[in-house]
């Protein structure tokens, strides 16, 4: 049987804006972004818990206004392949390797469909706004391997978090710390 791959999106296939696009639009550093953000309403938004009107109004702490329109666009033009993922995504594929989205991400992730076709390479099976649940619980990684009818050992999961690779390993599934294309094809080659 062939390993099922598990893929972060974010930071792992695709360019976050988050930590420097975001700031730089409000004039912010990211520490006083992350100072100022509602403390939750983020993470709701990943969960499906929020539309994108009610997470965009309460995105500051202090419910303070902002340009949505302008702030949505930037976020959608910022979306981009990193560097070398996209000829390994068809490498993988083209070598018949099953993979699935496993996204801590809210309903923008259409955006990146859009934009990207990511889906010409991989299933978004796994994303949290859909699933209502959020990498690193224990119970993400196990409904990932329990829809796809897998043991969680024939699971390889890549991410750009530590933590969200322990949870995985935690589970039984290999894991893989995405450091660059070049490093992840030398990594799944072994």
């Amino acid at each position: 049987m062939t390993d099922v791959l598990l893929l972060d999106v974010m930071g792992t296939l695709v360019y976050d804006p988050f930590q420097t696009e975001m700031p730089a639009f409000f004039g912010l550093t990211l520490r006083e972004l992350l100072d100022q953000k509602h403390p939750d309403a983020w993470v709701r938004f990943e969960h499906g818990e929020l539309t994108e009107d009610e997470m965009l109004r309460s995105f500051f702490a202090d419910g303070r206004d902002y340009d949505h329109d302008a702030f949505v666009a930037m976020v959608q033009g910022a979306y981009r392949y990193l560097d070398g993922i996209e000829p390994l995504l068809a490498e993988l594929k083209a070598r018949g390797a099953p993979m699935h989205a496993m996204s801590n991400y809210p309903s923008w992730y259409r955006w990146i469909e859009d934009r990207l076709a990511l889906s010409r390479y991989l299933d978004w099976s796994f994303v949290s706004c859909e699933t209502g649940l959020r990498k690193p619980a224990a119970e993400a990684y196990e409904h990932a391997a329990r829809t796809l009818g897998v043991a969680p050992e024939r699971c390889v999961f890549v991410d750009d978090r530590q933590t969200n690779v322990d949870a995985a390993r935690a589970v039984g599934m290999r894991g893989v710390v995405f450091e660059s294309a070049d490093q992840l094809r030398a990594e799944l080659l072994r």
